[in-house]
């Protein structure tokens, strides 16, 4: 008997020592790999933060009231601003996305919960990846051949269309993904209250994947907002020194990614400085709408947990 329980000790010894050196194993790939994904976000980060140290640095001390409100004057002097090509930008972008945010999340919706595997689910997602990676300046001129040659002049809705295009794909992947990971579990249980599935996939699914289809909303807004090759085919792409106000739908407008493309051009000294203040507004304007969704989202949530716990 004491030789079976001095065995089974030594079993137990072993095994305790296998399970340690395994843990410590685990501990020390995991601590590796957590460094190197640290180091690739630092790599990453380098040349981010070098664009907007460089972007603050020169275009700083080009903001003022003026520059933000008043429309260009002379480029030689420095006189003037930039106020036609913000409006614009809020304009432009506004409308793509009354188009492009309903268009996509609804087809994500259709894609993850109603469509399956089927064939036409295969060629919405086929087109839908290959929308997702066509040069912008394709999409600018599919804009001017639709709209702009219609109508006759370059105008915010070729514009906004354009844009939108760009949007959709981006929107579509991202709340397909996203209802994805919703168990399917709540979704059961919706559906063993009696509740239709439309309503389930409205109000419990969509309202479960909320954070991750405003990430792609953000995504796509952000990837738009830049955009220049489809603006100088559809709202203006004409005129070097002139700004356009919005006047109406059919009327083109300025941009800040357009103001930036031609204030580049330019060898004046004010343009230059010009330039690097449009592309920090620019980069504030992104900044804002995305921290003003999340914050939108943060809130609701914080309401809703605080009127629970009430």
């Amino acid at each position: 008997m004491g030789d079976i329980s001095s065995i089974q000790e030594k079993r137990r010894s072993v095994i305790q020592d296998a399970i340690v050196r395994q843990n410590k194993k685990r501990r020390l790939m995991d601590r590796v790999f957590t460094g190197v994904t640290i180091a690739c976000i630092a790599l990453a980060m380098i040349p981010l933060g070098s664009i907007l140290i460089e972007v603050v640095k020169n275009g700083a001390s080009a903001i003022s009231v003026e520059f933000l409100t008043r429309p260009q004057g002379s480029i030689v002097s420095g006189g003037g601003g930039i106020g036609p090509a913000i409006q614009g930008t809020l304009l432009v972008v506004g409308y793509a996305s009354l188009i492009g945010v309903p268009v996509g999340v609804l087809a994500g919706i259709y894609l993850s919960e109603y469509a399956g595997n089927n064939r036409f689910a295969y060629i919405v997602r086929f087109f839908n990846n290959v929308m997702t990676g066509m040069p912008s300046i394709v999409i600018g001129i599919v804009g001017y051949i639709l709209i702009v040659l219609a109508v006759g002049s370059f105008n915010i809705t070729a514009g906004a269309l354009a844009l939108s295009i760009i949007m959709i794909p981006i929107v579509v992947g991202v709340t397909e993904e996203t209802l994805k990971l919703v168990p399917h579990s709540i979704r059961e249980a919706g559906h063993s209250l009696g509740i239709p599935k439309w309503r389930v996939t409205l109000f419990i699914t969509l309202r479960s994947a909320k954070n991750g289809v405003l990430t792609g909303i953000v995504l796509a807004l952000s990837r738009i907002s830049g955009e220049t090759a489809p603006l100088i085919m559809t709202i203006l792409g004409t005129s070097l020194f002139f700004q356009f106000t919005f006047e109406g739908f059919t009327d083109p407008v300025d941009a800040l990614p357009l103001r930036i493309f031609r204030l580049a051009a330019l060898p004046y000294e004010h343009a230059e400085s010009f330039g690097w203040g449009a592309a920090l507004v620019l980069i504030l304007i992104v900044l804002s709408l995305s921290m003003a969704l999340r914050f939108l989202v943060l809130d609701r949530r914080y309401k809703a947990s605080g009127g629970a716990r009430l």
